[in-house]
């Protein structure tokens, strides 16, 4: 706890320095940031998190089975490239999961814990654990069963709304204003140009978090002044799904990722 609450001093003094100064680039401050952590600690809490999900994934559940019993959409305990691919949809399930919620069947149906002790942070840690082994590969989601070409319009449609007192929604940031705040705002360019949905699952260093897709499009929706979905919920999959499959092709350049 004394070495976070140390990174997290350095981090806020630096970022403050930063913006005290005038505009900064956000890629190019977490590319400093990232650099000061390994500089002073020798290591990034991403590789902390990673590890410990790794330990996670390798613990027996109450069935006396571990997570590489689990099938992620590339067979049983294949981990290489499987959180490129999603969201789909599972046949076992009958389906479309994401990462998060894929984690949360497997413990589950395959490992044998209650729902009730399931914790997020165990949730979390294990998605950053398995996206780990998708850095360097491309993104492809697929719209082959009806369920996922359905959830795929109600993604569009969710991105696309605009409601509440402020009448916005998400492509109000994340398209009408890309261009203009592309650096600012690097959450997915449904135009195919940031390629963001690479972004996530990341630690940010801003707040010393980590977030997974589905807690960045919580906050998104708190930061608009609309209740949030629930953890898990249709909106979350169906705003996955949607952002995913435009990013197709993109290439992951680091998962978990470091940002503001």
């Amino acid at each position: 706890m004394l070495l976070r609450s140390w990174w997290m001093v350095g981090v806020l003094f630096l970022l403050g320095l930063a913006l005290a100064q005038g505009e900064v680039d956000p890629r190019e401050e977490a590319k400093r940031q990232k650099q000061l952590l390994l500089e002073t600690a020798g290591i990034l809490p991403t590789e902390l998190i990673v590890e410990q999900g790794k330990e996670l994934f390798n613990r027996k559940g109450p069935s006396g089975k571990t997570m590489a019993e689990c099938d992620f959409g590339l067979g049983k305990g294949v981990l290489e490239g499987a959180a490129a691919r999603l969201p789909r949809y599972f046949l076992d399930t009958g389906k479309v999961e994401d990462l998060d919620s894929r984690i949360l069947t497997c413990m589950t149906q395959v490992q044998g814990f209650r729902p009730d002790q399931i914790k997020r942070q165990e949730v979390v840690a294990i998605a950053f654990y398995i996206a780990s082994f998708s850095t360097g590969k491309p993104i492809q989601v697929r719209l082959l069963f009806p369920q996922e070409r359905e959830l795929y319009a109600l993604g569009e449609k969710l991105f696309y709304a605009r409601s509440g007192a402020k009448d916005i929604g998400c492509a109000t940031c994340h398209v009408s204003y890309m261009e203009r705040r592309a650096g600012v705002l690097p959450f997915t360019d449904v135009l195919g140009k940031a390629k963001a949905w690479t972004h996530w699952p990341a630690y940010r260093y801003s707040n010393d978090q980590i977030w997974t897709m589905q807690d960045r499009i919580r906050a998104c929706y708190g930061n608009l002044g609309h209740p949030q979905p629930a953890l898990y919920s249709l909106p979350i999959l169906a705003l996955e799904l949607f952002m995913a499959y435009q990013n197709n092709g993109a290439v992951v350049e680091e998962w978990p990722a470091f940002v503001r």
